[in-house]
């Protein structure tokens, strides 16, 4: 039985290690954060008051350079009903350990042993009398392509999947990655521990602590989720684009795919007030482009001024975000409900 203990979030939140075995760098290990909803009170069971997301599980993976910290993005689901769980992987923010490389691997699909290891953590709370709970995969920019990649190598797992700024195509467009990729792999084999010359000036990180949600950023852990990024090495670089390269042959994915993207994107090469009110990571309209090849449903949603992370975003973008959420997952918890009444 798992054990599971109170989590730097403090109330309302637990989390548990995950082992994976070990590497060169010493034990691995992935942790799962969860928070749950509320029990129901009497006159909602009285009347069967049911919420909306009761038999829904959400399983979320966060970005490269990041980890799980946004409370509100759990009390957007809790609140209504779901199990919230969120993944640090491996070598990111609760999961870091002495002398690892933050954030490094060298194949996506790797992640896989933790995504297992915590659906199977998740099914144990499953009330085995009632029909199983569904499953929704939530992951936001480089999280968002691991579980693209997930989804569609494990087909009729997830019943539905939403991407916050998901990575999905490297910042040149296909055509450029197809330019850089033979190099990056070349330089793989040799050293793949090579360090890419640094390109983040911390803007990102300076749009968020102006414009978000004050709360939340106040207690990020800065050594989990640096005012510049990780440093990117040959070697996790090449799975990266490995990764992209699958997404451009298609995944597949059956399950109904929502997209939360920024209206625009801007380079930023000088601090300007622009920066507080545009995606600054990836190219919005590469992703939007890449996001069609993942599988027969999708919505992409195109938020006005909002950043890399929308639900990070000023308070009107990041309202208008939450507004869009919960108008896809409603459409989806309808459709859902319908399926299920066909097949019965």
């Amino acid at each position: 039985m798992t054990v599971w203990r109170e989590d730097v979030l403090g109330e309302g939140f637990e989390c548990t290690d995950l082992d994976l075995g070990s590497d060169d760098e010493g034990p691995l290990v992935a942790t799962l954060v969860r928070s749950l909803p509320t029990p129901r009170g009497f006159f909602d069971r009285l009347f069967k008051h049911g919420r909306l997301l009761e038999d829904v599980d959400v399983l979320y993976v966060h970005g490269w350079s990041d980890y799980f910290f946004q409370r509100h993005l759990a009390e957007f689901w809790t609140s209504r009903g779901a199990r919230f769980y969120a993944l640090d992987l491996r070598k990111y923010g609760r999961s870091l350990r002495e002398g690892q490389t933050p954030g490094y691997i060298e194949n996506l699909n790797d992640y896989s042993v933790e995504i297992e290891l915590a659906i199977n953590v998740m099914r144990e709370a499953q009330d085995q009398a009632q029909p199983p709970r569904r499953l929704v995969l939530f992951g936001h920019s480089t999280g968002g392509l691991v579980l693209s990649l997930w989804a569609g190598a494990h087909p009729g797992r997830a019943d539905a999947l939403i991407l916050n700024s998901p990575w999905l195509e490297f910042q040149l467009s296909s055509t450029g990655r197809q330019v850089i990729m033979p190099l990056i792999s070349l330089r793989a084999k040799s050293r793949p521990h090579e360090v890419a010359p640094q390109l983040d000036y911390g803007f990102y990180t300076r749009a968020q602590r102006q414009v978000g949600p004050q709360d939340e950023i106040a207690v990020i852990n800065t050594v989990w989720r640096p005012e510049r990024t990780h440093a990117v090495l040959t070697g996790w670089m090449r799975a990266i684009l490995a990764g992209h390269a699958q997404v451009t042959h298609g995944l597949h994915i059956k399950a109904p795919i929502g997209v939360l993207l920024s209206s625009r994107f801007v380079l930023p090469m000088r601090w300007s007030e622009d920066l507080t009110r545009a995606d600054t990571v990836l190219d919005v309209e590469e992703v939007a482009k890449a996001a069609l090849k993942l599988g027969s449903s999708v919505t992409v949603e195109r938020i006005d001024g909002a950043l890399h992370d929308v639900f990070l975003s000023a308070e009107e973008p990041r309202r208008e975000a939450y507004a869009r959420l919960e108008r896809w997952v409603e459409g989806w918890r309808a459709a859902d409900r319908a399926t299920r009444r066909w097949e019965s």
